[in-house]
């Protein structure tokens, strides 16, 4: 009872209430931001600014247009890495990556000087900026290595740890929750850390299958390329340092290779699906509410939330088979890899939470 009451009054401050609009704010662009990232990737926009911070030695592309034009002209037209369009879209995700930035700062700033009055200590704050500064160069070497996948999928990572975090400092600003039975959800601590694991898995596949443009591999339900078990090249496929297209030697990346990519993001993707919705369904059994009285969610939502989102994941996963991955599929796709990450850490805070009043 003592945690309880030690976060209670700290949860009401108007210092901490307006920490925690911030920090949900902040959270909101980031999401914007995943999947403003996996819309740069999906229209090839990666390369469209091949320098860094700026786009062609500018702070925007509309005064590097001689410059975007001779490289135009260069590669032969409209249809290669570098465009005027694809330099917007490289630099737009910049910029709102350089203001996401700069709100963390700002968050790690007041997360210091209110440390007194605020739920929780400082230090999430703070390893939210040493996040997003290896952010900033994983950004940096995604340009300047030419889109290497290891490179590529760490940047989607490292975005999606922001995103988790950011989730976590935001719930860290409420007081824990006050149960008459707190057994059933510090129950639910070591299924949901399993759950946590086994999507964070799922998410490096998903991002590994996108940054080598193995999404096409299979283009047939629920078999791949007619065959329940087609040819495959695991060896290669996730060797990580290597080129985009290329073996660690150099060679050309082959077709079962890719399709070794796709299927086990697809095989895993059935595996965690099962074990998430088991765990909505154990976790809407714990007994709470829907809502508490102070307008939070209880378990009870969380599971239901978890359910749905699995649902709309695995639909929009198929989707992207069945009509060839149109991008704004696959965008969603990407938000709703997120949005799952983020009810998997409210879980684990709360069965966390749960387990020290007991």
């Amino acid at each position: 009872m003592w945690y309880h009451a030690a976060g209670q009054a700290k949860a009401q401050h108007p210092r901490t209430r307006l920490y925690r609009r911030l920090a949900l704010m902040t959270l909101l662009i980031t999401l914007c931001l995943l999947m403003l990232g996996a819309w740069v990737r999906l229209t090839d926009a990666g390369l469209g600014c091949p320098d860094w911070p700026g786009c062609y030695g500018h702070l925007t592309p509309e005064h590097a247009k001689d410059k975007i034009s001779a490289a135009v002209q260069a590669q032969g037209g409209e249809h290669g890495p570098v465009s005027l369009q694809k330099a917007w879209n490289e630099m737009v995700h910049r910029y709102v990556a350089s203001f996401v930035g700069l709100l963390i700062l700002m968050l790690a700033g007041l997360g210091w000087t209110w440390r007194k009055d605020l739920p929780a200590p400082p230090w999430l704050s703070f390893a939210l900026v040493g996040v997003v500064i290896l952010q900033g160069f994983f950004g940096k070497w995604t340009v300047t290595l030419l889109l290497k996948p290891a490179i590529v999928t760490g940047h989607l990572i490292g975005g999606m740890l922001v995103f988790s975090l950011l989730v976590l400092l935001w719930q860290r600003q409420r007081a824990p929750r006050h149960y008459v039975d707190a057994e059933p959800v510090a129950r639910l601590q070591v299924p949901a850390l399993i759950g946590l694991v086994m999507l964070a898995m799922q998410i490096f596949l998903g991002g590994w299958t996108s940054t080598n443009y193995a999404a096409l591999a299979c283009t047939d339900l629920p078999t791949c390329q007619g065959q329940w078990w087609p040819a495959m090249e695991f060896g290669h496929a996730f060797h990580l340092f290597r080129e985009l297209g290329q073996t660690a030697d150099g060679a050309n990346l082959s077709a079962q290779a890719l399709t070794a990519i796709h299927l086990t993001h697809r095989i895993w993707a059935v595996i965690v699906a099962a074990y998430l919705l088991w765990l909505a369904a154990r976790t809407i059994a714990s007994g709470s509410r829907l809502w508490d009285n102070d307008g939070r969610a209880g378990e009870r939502f969380i599971g239901y939330a978890l359910a749905a989102m699995v649902v709309v994941q695995v639909i929009l996963g198929l989707s992207n088979v069945y009509w060839s991955l149109p991008i704004q599929v696959a965008v969603a796709h990407n938000g709703g890899a997120a949005v799952l990450l983020g009810l998997m850490v409210v879980l684990c805070l709360r069965a966390r939470r749960a387990r020290l009043m007991i």
